[in-house]
């Protein structure tokens, strides 16, 4: 090997071993669905996905918001169940569904983040109870677009709690990367 061959090789060792320090390893989300156990660390930040389910005929925005965020460390808790029987009596006594309102008080009270997508031609009543629940606590970044029911309630509401309000998708998400971004490990 020649002399100009070993220290072309060399350099290109270095280039990699530089590239390689300085590249910030990968990173993925963890997705944690309801009625799955809520994680006892709190090593990245916790995005809850709350608003328009309705009894699962609401659009599963949830999924699309899920791989947007998946390269983000993140926890996303999504309250959306895959096995969700609408059978179930919305009722205190019935097992299952008690089980679901409390994982989702759970998660909301853990989370870092509260996402809420208030879909146009839903009522989604529950996402409502959460959004009063949560509106002081600054946690909450909210889209509600033209369409939905209550809208002006919200949009009153909203900016009188400080309530972050996005106008797309789009800008729904990039609020939420940089809270990500942001976030401070609790104490």
């Amino acid at each position: 090997m020649t002399f100009h061959k070993l220290a072309a090789l060399l350099a290109l060792a270095t280039l990699f071993t530089a590239s390689a320090e300085t590249t910030p390893a990968m990173t993925s989300s963890t997705i944690v669905t309801s009625p799955q156990p809520l994680p006892a660390a709190h090593d990245a930040p916790r995005v809850f996905l709350g608003g328009s389910i309705d009894m699962g005929s609401a659009t599963d925005w949830q999924a699309d918001l899920t791989k947007a965020l998946s390269n983000e460390n993140v926890v996303i808790l999504n309250p959306r169940r895959p096995d969700w029987n609408p059978a179930w009596k919305p009722e205190a006594s019935e097992p299952e569904f008690r089980r679901q309102v409390e994982w989702e008080l759970a998660a909301l009270e853990s989370a870092d983040v509260i996402v809420m997508y208030l879909a146009p031609g839903t009522q989604s009543p529950v996402s409502l109870l959460e959004l009063g629940l949560h509106a002081r606590d600054g946690k909450l970044v909210l889209l509600c677009p033209e369409g939905f029911w209550r809208k002006g309630n919200v949009d009153i509401t909203a900016p009188r709690y400080g309530i972050t309000q996005a106008a797309t998708m789009e800008e729904l998400l990039a609020t939420v990367r940089q809270r990500v971004h942001g976030w401070k490990r609790p104490a």
